[in-house]
């Protein structure tokens, strides 16, 4: 679900709101989101009208399908005008929360995309998976650090566990998921950058 301080059937509305424009500016029928995004016609249309929150999963293929970013989806600020500064009160940042699994992200950046990158604060309760998320476009890369408790991503195969403190770079162009397999909540803060 998309939250926002007690504001979540707004940014759910909002979520889905995006998704349609995004569609249709695409020029794409839902029947043709649904073969691209490998989601339901259905799925998406209840999405498109506020009526069901996707899971992470669910929401990164929407995302990945309409060749938009997550955050873009939820609703992230405008990027920043040359020589201006932008402030995201903690209060005012676009959070999306899976119904299924209780994991969390937390938009964090002021100007997501201004340099071609974007933070994000990713909080996963205990013995939550976000399942494999579908691989990004060539170049784009993700570095995060653990803020608290463990965490295992999984990419190509391959499966790193991190501690509070570790840090990771990964390039995102492959199926990639996070974990927490212990008991403990798990924060960690993720910075997404694209090479064009």
């Amino acid at each position: 679900m998309v939250e926002q301080d007690g504001n979540g059937d707004d940014l759910a509305g909002a979520f889905g709101g995006n998704v349609r424009r995004r569609r249709e500016e695409a020029g794409l029928t839902l029947e043709q989101l649904s073969a691209q995004s490998s989601v339901s016609r259905a799925m998406l249309s209840k999405v498109e009208r506020g009526e069901k929150s996707p899971t992470i999963g669910v929401a990164s293929r929407i995302a990945h399908a309409l060749d938009a970013s997550l955050s873009d989806l939820i609703g992230a600020p405008a990027a920043a005008a040359p020589g201006v500064a932008i402030v995201m009160r903690k209060n005012d940042r676009p959070v999306f929360r899976d119904p299924e699994t209780g994991f969390e992200r937390h938009m964090v950046s002021a100007a997501p995309g201004a340099g071609g990158a974007e933070m994000v604060v990713h909080y996963l309760p205990a013995q939550v998976s976000t399942g494999l998320l579908p691989a990004y476009p060539p170049g784009t890369e993700k570095q995060l650090v653990v803020l608290k408790g463990t965490l295992t991503v999984a990419i190509g195969g391959i499966s790193e566990t991190l501690n509070t403190g570790d840090s990771l770079f990964l390039q995102a162009d492959a199926d990639h998921g996070f974990a927490n397999r212990t008991n403990a909540p798990c924060e960690y803060i993720m910075v997404i950058s694209r090479r064009a």
